[in-house]
């Protein structure tokens, strides 16, 4: 069904209002980056936007076979009732030209920096429906699961959580090792120096299935675009890779929530209720430390 005939007319609106109202609010028409275009987002807005606190941001990125619009409405209900508003972009395989379905999981793809992509698209959602956008929730499953955690050493500042989901690949923080693998130069490819201090204080999740065991997506062979020394050294599997980085986060002084989901394969939808449950304890958690500090 289309969205135009998925939402209710509202009587009494202009045409203007009604057409903001079909494709701007609830689960939204699918829309083009203003700084890049090549690029695109769709969101669920909630009915209570503009009435009482201005809701959050929680951004689900998608993984390599793009669902982001799966994402968005496995999110709906959840940003309906904790006011939060559910950005899902859409980084397309091949923006290149070149068939290249991973360059977002890296972070850098050429001269594409898919952190600013991002920063750049958030900032547009909060100039488009008035809300602080300074900080944001990320949760990314598989592909994004790569993202999310790297986004998270490089951008921890905008952060209030980050849930990371079954990447088949980690970074770790170790300055003995390059990019991607490690953490060594960063400041040379990115101009971002790695804050631990700043990482420790967004609340992190690291989620994936206990039957999550297959590894031919995920061995990375010499030749191959992004091999490099080093690249299966953090586990066989997901589940073990995901582990290697929750040691690798906590040896640094960062907590994490490690959640290996019983009977679960590598499927992100039957993650989706565990992510936010635990962004809905952040949020819980927030308002609580709010109404302590108003208090006192």
């Amino acid at each position: 069904m289309d969205i135009a005939q998925a939402s209710p007319r509202a009587e009494g609106l202009s045409k203007v209002d009604q057409g903001q109202q079909i494709y701007d609010r609830g689960h939204t028409t699918v829309v083009a980056s203003r700084k890049d275009p090549r690029f695109s987002y769709c969101l669920y807005v909630p009915p209570t936007l503009g009435s009482g606190e201005s809701p959050a941001l929680v951004v689900a990125m998608h993984g390599t076979g793009r669902a982001f619009m799966t994402y968005r409405d496995a999110f709906a209900e959840f940003g309906r009732w904790n006011n939060c508003i559910i950005l899902c972009p859409l980084f397309p395989v091949g923006v290149l030209g070149d068939g290249n379905r991973d360059g977002f999981k890296y972070m850098q793809e050429a001269d594409i920096r898919y952190d600013h992509v991002l920063l750049s698209i958030v900032e547009e959602v909060g100039e488009r429906y008035g809300i602080d956008v300074a900080r944001f929730a990320l949760f990314g499953y598989s592909g994004g699961g790569h993202f999310t955690h790297r986004f998270l050493m490089l951008h921890p500042d905008r952060l209030w959580a980050a849930s990371v989901g079954a990447p088949g690949s980690v970074t770790l923080l170790d300055p003995t090792r390059d990019w991607w693998v490690g953490t060594r130069n960063v400041k040379e490819r990115f101009g971002i120096d790695i804050d631990v201090k700043a990482m420790a204080r967004v609340p992190v999740q690291m989620i994936v299935g206990a039957a999550d065991l297959e590894t031919w997506e995920i061995t990375h062979r010499e030749g191959g675009r992004h091999w490099m020394p080093g690249a299966n050294d953090a586990g066989r599997t997901r589940p073990e890779r995901l582990d290697s980085l929750r040691r690798s986060f906590e040896a640094h002084g960062i907590k994490v929530r490690f959640d290996l989901v019983p009977n679960v394969p590598h499927d992100g939808n039957r993650v989706v209720k565990h992510v936010q449950t635990f962004f809905a304890d952040v949020l819980k958690d927030g308002r609580v430390a709010r109404n302590a500090k108003a208090e006192g």
